[in-house]
């Protein structure tokens, strides 16, 4: 995944950082310009629930390589039955 900007929604799982053993989702308010190690980043925004209710502001510190985009609802892979005639 790219660099996130403001209002993106991830998908925080343990790829990102250990500490995210239970995944989270997490709506971006912004990149902190913060000195840190390579591929790492600072993230401030919104911890969300499973309905997407905002319950805690944080700053968390991920690699951005293991950070994921939720796929929508409306886009999510649905199988496709055979047609019957």
């Amino acid at each position: 995944m790219t660099t996130p900007r403001a209002g993106d929604l991830l998908h925080v799982t343990r790829e990102a950082s250990v500490q995210f053993i239970n995944p989270i989702f997490f709506r971006v308010i912004r990149v902190l310009d913060w000195v840190t190690y390579d591929g790492w980043i600072w993230l401030d925004g919104y911890q969300l629930d499973a309905r997407g209710d905002a319950v805690a502001r944080r700053s968390i510190f991920v690699q951005s390589a293991g950070l994921t985009a939720p796929v929508p609802v409306g886009q999510q892979r649905r199988s496709r039955s055979p047609q019957r005639r």
